[in-house]
């Protein structure tokens, strides 16, 4: 029988699948079988297979899965929601579109209970019962831990957004109707995008309000960990069951209603029952149902409670794929969507509870042609972009002058605060070389990465940290007496993984004249959190952008360098670095890598299981996360989930916060949590968090493992991914391989579309036109 890595390389991804699979007669891309009618009867080097059995999970047959439980490369439908769909908190997962914080960034469709339930369904893969993974007994608190320091910085983030905010003026009071330059504005939105009117006769009416000067000499202050976030008291959390009872809402979604709603949760439900809409994974017509138990005849489309939270949640599920706006026109027209009688008067309702902001963008001179495009965002989201622009061009103009010789890099550095570097996993040598050269001159330098794993492919002389611990202090240089970091050069790597509000937070730490070195490769996925930082700041060319000249090595380096320019190239591979798999159904391709990760790829590349990462396109689906994490926890470590669903051995990918996903390995499980080891780190999950946070991590999406990289990796394309990938999602994936490649192919000429075709979703955020506006020069 012929090993799969044994397949012919040298014909290229294209090429090979399209040999082996033959003419396909069309995919149903309802169906996660793809095209069952390629014939299959030749192995992947073109020599018959003998039969090799079901597949090693019985459960993943080819029926059920759809287009609609994988990943979209930069985000789904609006309506789906955000970047990695699934059922968490805190969207660390993404949360809110559920992506459960394990998820890190995945794309698919929430559960669409009846009316009256609470929420989506329930976190697959991780613990059912998390008080199981200490059995139930009540255990001392933790000390702190990165990922509640991380917890805490935002919070910082956000409370000075909330000072902003109070200081532009609080909201109109909730019911009150606008008046004034903000009813104007809203009554001249559908004129302006119509083109029946210019955008200035109404957004520059009166001079607008002067930006606040960026920070000087007092930074923010220091960010401190706290010993645990505060709980909610037992009291609140019955009091929230009540009302969830009386509604006919699950009572076991009590505790995570009164975490999000605060002390004061019972009331807000009992008078406003749309704010079960903040919850992550509750949509509207549960939020409906709700209400209506509640209510009855007394609520209903036009209530002003429903329309302005249907707007907030509108724009949430937009930032969940990484929009930190949305034009109004679509928030319109999905409000209509979700039968709201009068939309645009539900966004001015919006606006007046003070729930949601409008912009205008690209007003043209008198003789342009084009309309204003007029944007809603949320607060959150626009106060973070606002404080952005503000840091970076601060930088920029507080930064020194100063005559470094060396390489572009350095010399770029030296004479600027603010300076963008792109490049790939090679070009990563060029920013560390940097720091070592800062600190031969006495300055106070510091790499950040995205991930451990990135920090750890450096090496231990790079001295690198993650971004998260240098804002939680838990690594780095700490801050100064006036709560600045303490350091003169910051360079971090991965930067297209910076969503808006950590940018932010990483640019207020900077003090003045201190020097930032974004370095990364543009053609990767962008980040999980809302936001385009690094595309953003390159196109509003307000500093020197040095491209790196040192290209990949290798078969995977040419392959991935190709898929970055849209070519998805024949590359020769004499040593195997690249295999094709071509597959039928979902249910061959889990048994095709279980097969590889399990048998051939040690065996013929010499590359161990614990070392080889499965990526596939979504969570759901016969070949997602949940089915392929399923078959190869029975092959690689079968056991009862003795820990709450984990056993020791069992590899995991924990989410601490946002956008963040840390792979790991289960040690144990005492009265603290799930103990873990990440990267060589010893980590403590509380048994509160381990159902949201902990997944199964043989196999992760590729959001999740951006900024990441293995000896060994296998990507997985079932047939139902062929209309669901992109550029940006073949490149990410393949470049996560640095020995070895192997591609579970079932897409047939799908893959070379997607190369070729889909460049990805571009984002809709403010950054660059903030930055264009700070920093641009005098006429």
């Amino acid at each position: 029988m012929a090993d799969p890595v044994t397949a012919d390389a040298s014909r290229g991804v294209d090429g090979a699948a399209a040999d082996a699979t033959g003419a396909a007669t069309g995919y149903d891309h309802g169906s996660a079988e793809g095209s069952a009618q390629a014939d299959d009867s030749q192995g992947p080097a073109g020599e018959p297979q003998e039969p090799e059995g079901p597949p090693a999970d019985g459960g993943h047959s080819a029926a059920g899965g759809t287009g609609d439980d994988t990943e979209r490369a930069q985000g789904p439908d609006p309506a789906d929601g955000g970047h990695e769909v699934d059922d968490a908190t805190a969207e660390g997962d993404t949360g809110g579109d559920d992506h459960g914080p394990a998820e890190g960034s995945a794309h698919e469709r929430d559960a669409q209970g009846p009316p009256g339930a609470a929420a989506g369904d329930e976190s697959e893969g991780a613990v059912g019962d998390a008080a199981a993974v200490a059995d139930g007994r009540d255990g001392a608190t933790p000390e702190s831990s990165e990922a509640e320091a991380e917890i805490a910085a935002q919070r910082e983030l956000r409370a000075r957004i909330e000072q902003r905010k109070s200081e532009r003026g609080g909201p109109i009071e909730s019911g009150a109707k606008l008046s004034g330059k903000a009813a104007d504005l809203l009554a001249a939105v559908r004129a302006v995008e119509s083109g029946d009117a210019q955008g200035s006769a109404f957004f520059d009416a009166a001079p607008p309000e002067p930006r606040r000067p960026a920070p000087a000499a007092a930074p923010p202050a220091p960010v401190r960990a706290p010993a645990r976030a505060p709980e909610v008291s037992p009291e609140t959390v019955a009091a929230v069951r009540a009302v969830l009872a009386r509604g006919g809402a699950p009572e076991a979604r009590a505790g995570q209603v009164a975490e999000v709603l605060g002390e004061s949760a019972a009331d807000l439900l009992a008078d406003d029952p749309w704010q079960l809409l903040s919850v992550p994974g509750v949509r509207p017509e549960q939020a409906d149902g709700f209400a209506r138990a509640l209510f009855g005849d007394e609520c209903g489309p036009a209530d002003e409670r429903r329309t302005s939270a249907l707007v907030s949640w509108l724009l949430e599920r937009a930032a969940l794929q990484g929009h930190t706006a949305q034009d109004a026109s679509a928030v319109r027209a999905a409000l209509a969507e979700w039968k709201v009688p009068d939309p645009d008067e539900a966004v001015q309702q919006a606006v007046a509870d003070g729930a949601v902001l409008v912009f205008q963008e690209g007003v043209a001179e008198e003789e342009a042609t084009e309309p204003v495009t007029v944007l809603l965002g949320l607060d959150r989201y626009a106060m973070a972009e606002e404080s952005l622009a503000d840091g970076l061009a601060r930088l920029v103009r507080t930064g020194p002058a100063d005559d470094w010789e060396g390489p572009e890099l350095v010399r770029a550095a030296g004479a600027h605060g603010l300076v963008v570097h792109t490049g790939g996993e090679a070009a990563r040598a060029e920013p560390v070389a940097l720091a070592a050269r800062a600190r031969e001159m006495g300055l106070r330098a510091v790499v950040a990465t995205h991930s451990e794993n990135g920090s750890r492919r450096l090496g231990a002389e790079a001295g690198a940290v993650t971004v998260a611990a240098l804002l939680s202090g838990v690594a780095g240089p700490g801050r100064d007496d006036g709560g600045a970091l303490a350091l003169d050069v910051l360079v971090v790597l991965d930067a297209p993984q910076l969503d808006v509000e950590t940018a932010a937070m990483l640019v207020e730490s900077m003090p003045d004249g201190s020097r930032l070195v974004l370095s990364g490769d543009p053609a990767v996925l962008g980040s999980a959190g809302a936001g385009r930082v690094f595309g953003d700041v390159m196109a509003a060319r307000v500093c020197p952008q040095i491209a790196s000249r040192r290209p990949d090595p290798g078969p995977l380096g040419e392959l991935v360098s190709g898929i970055g320019a849209g070519e998805l190239a024949q590359v020769p591979a004499p040593d195997r670095e690249i295999v094709i798999v071509p597959v039928r159904d979902a249910g061959e391709a889990v048994h095709r890598t279980v097969q590889l990760v399990a048998d051939s790829v040690p065996r013929a590349i010499g590359v161990p299981a614990e070392q080889t990462q499965v990526i596939t396109v979504g969570h759901g689906g016969s070949a997602g996360t949940r089915a392929l994490n399923a078959a190869l926890k029975q092959r690689l470590n079968p056991g009862p989930g003795r820990f709450g669903g984990f056993d020791p051995g069992d590899r995991v990918a924990y989410a601490p916060a946002l956008g963040r996903t840390l792979t790991g390995t289960v040690v144990s499980a005492d009265t603290e949590g799930l103990q873990l080891d990440c990267e060589g780190t010893s980590t403590v999950v509380p048994r509160e968090r381990v159902e949201s946070a902990v997944r199964h991590g043989w196999a992760l999406t590729a959001h999740q493992a951006a900024g990441m990289r293995w000896p060994a990796v296998v990507v997985v394309l079932p047939g139902d991914a062929a209309q669901v990938l992109s550029r940006p999602w073949v490149y990410t994936a393949f470049g996560r391989a640095e020995r070895h490649l192997s591609v579970v192919h079932g897409v047939d000429q799908a893959l070379a579309r997607a190369v070729g075709e889909a460049p990805g979703t571009e984002r809709t955020t403010r950054l660059r036109s903030l930055l264009e506006g700070l920093l641009a020069p005098a006429p």
